[in-house]
């Protein structure tokens, strides 16, 4: 498969073939869902809490005697049915993450890349480099490209300059090539990949 490269500035710098087992599979929804929902599960936090009947401050002592009040029967008022009382069945501090196979992972990038590759949402730039770190000379070289929503991979080394310009850009995220995932790739309209992310991506998914 053959992609066109083309520059920041909007000017062609010839092609690259790209490894139809990585960019050119038939993408599954299946698949691509099972991983967002992997990545979600294991960042969420997990730290809610609630107090049960036994962690509530109060006394003990029954309520109310067992018969002839004319009342429901009561014990102590920590019960979760009265008021100030612990919580039945509350949430409690626990991890979401849930295992997902290590193959699994590695397919659902190739079909994620492979989506946006179908979709024609994938470009690839010589280089993501800037003279300087000005964010309005960035904001407008992606403007020209048509990028508004757009995750922009790097090498394994992001250049200083462009990192920093791009940072304060809505809808732009910039990432080192080990660092793709899927929902990144997912959650921006446009792919944009350097020549050396294409290789080091080819070298770690062949």
């Amino acid at each position: 498969m053959e992609l066109k490269v083309t520059t920041l500035a909007g000017k062609a710098a010839g092609s690259v073939n790209v490894d139809d087992a990585v960019f050119a599979l038939e993408p599954r929804a299946d698949i691509l869902q099972r991983m967002v929902r992997y990545q979600l599960s294991k960042r969420q936090a997990g730290t809610h809490k609630v107090k049960n009947r036994s962690e509530i401050r109060g006394t003990t002592k029954k309520a109310l005697r067992q018969k002839g009040s004319g009342s429901a029967r009561k014990g102590n008022m920590k019960a979760p049915q009265m008021r100030g009382g612990g919580r039945a069945f509350g949430p409690h501090v626990r991890s979401h993450a849930h295992d997902l196979p290590k193959k699994v992972r590695t397919l659902a990038l190739k079909h994620a890349l492979s989506a946006k590759a179908k979709d024609g949402a994938l470009i690839v730039v010589d280089a993501a480099t800037a003279k300087e770190a000005k964010t309005k000379a960035l904001k407008g070289q992606l403007g020209k490209l048509g990028l508004n929503s757009a995750l922009i991979v790097g090498g394994a080394a992001l250049d200083e300059n462009f990192t920093r310009a791009a940072r304060n850009i809505p809808l732009i995220d910039v990432l080192p090539v080990q660092g793709i995932n899927v929902y990144d790739i997912l959650r921006r309209d446009t792919l944009v990949l350097t020549k050396d992310a294409v290789e080091a991506l080819e070298a770690r998914l062949k």
